[in-house]
């Protein structure tokens, strides 16, 4: 719930006192929020924290009353959007040519590591270790962990940061954050997403995350592995890319076809 709040409820609703949100306020939220994510399920847990919140302000006696009304989106089948390979390419095209310089980098992280949003985002130089290749993250949404990295990608941000310069602290600085990283590159992705041919409104930033995790299903990757790289806190959670990758499991077991016919 900490992540929930901190993230996004937070910079969100922090110009007004919990007694002065509306059902109004929580509707925008909702829909910025979707449009950011693109995904009804997360937006539904931080609807859960800010339900669980108001509720506690009526127990401590903060509000007089609940009025406020916090109806949860509507989900659907959970279908994994993911990109093809040539897709991925296709985005990364786009990317290499956009005014943000940001975007690109963005993009090969996310299909390489399959790390979240933020976890990309707020990278701090000291916390990437090329010569063991992994990236520490500190506040990850399941705890901090280890994120290894291809052998492409260490070259790709030993690179990168040779250009930033020995004195940046940030992978992605931002001198209009008051974090001092970007915080905020949607504008930029829905731009590329639209130069690459491609569909902004199925295709989010969360979808780098989804094509990382399916490719590594899809190429026979055991499920505890992907697990941990993708850092999902349950195992179940990872099971249902392999559940969306039934033809090609189904492609694997017609390996076996005509093995054991009698003679």
């Amino acid at each position: 719930k900490t992540i929930h709040l901190d993230l996004h409820l937070v910079p969100f609703f922090k110009s007004k006192p919990l007694s002065g949100i509306t059902t109004f306020d929580v509707e925008r939220y909702k829909k910025g929020r979707l449009k950011e994510c693109g995904k009804p399920a997360t937006v539904n847990r931080d609807l859960s924290t800010l339900r669980h919140l108001l509720g506690k302000a009526v127990d401590w006696k903060w509000i007089p009353a609940l009025t406020v009304k916090v109806s949860k989106l509507k989900e659907g089948s959970g279908r994994i959007v993911y990109l093809t390979a040539d897709q991925a390419e296709k985005l990364l095209a786009a990317a290499r040519t956009d005014t943000n310089f940001a975007v690109h980098p963005f993009i090969q992280i996310g299909l390489e590591t399959s790390m979240r949003r933020m976890e990309i985002l707020s990278i701090r130089i000291e916390h990437v270790d090329l010569d063991r290749r992994v990236i520490y993250i500190h506040k990850a949404k399941s705890g901090a962990r280890e994120q290894p990295i291809t052998e492409n990608l260490t070259h790709y941000l030993r690179k990168r940061m040779k250009a930033l310069g020995p004195d940046q602290e940030w992978l992605f600085p931002s001198k209009r954050s008051a974090r001092g990283h970007t915080v905020s590159i949607e504008k930029a992705f829905r731009r590329v997403v639209t130069a690459a041919g491609l569909d902004p409104t199925q295709v989010v930033r969360h979808t780098l995350r989804h094509t990382a995790i399916t490719h590594l299903v899809q190429s026979g990757v055991d499920l505890p592995t992907v697990k941990r790289i993708a850092g999902h806190s349950d195992i179940k959670i990872t099971e249902k890319y392999a559940h969306q990758n039934s033809a090609h499991i189904q492609a694997a077991m017609d390996k076996l076809e005509g093995r054991y016919r009698g003679k």
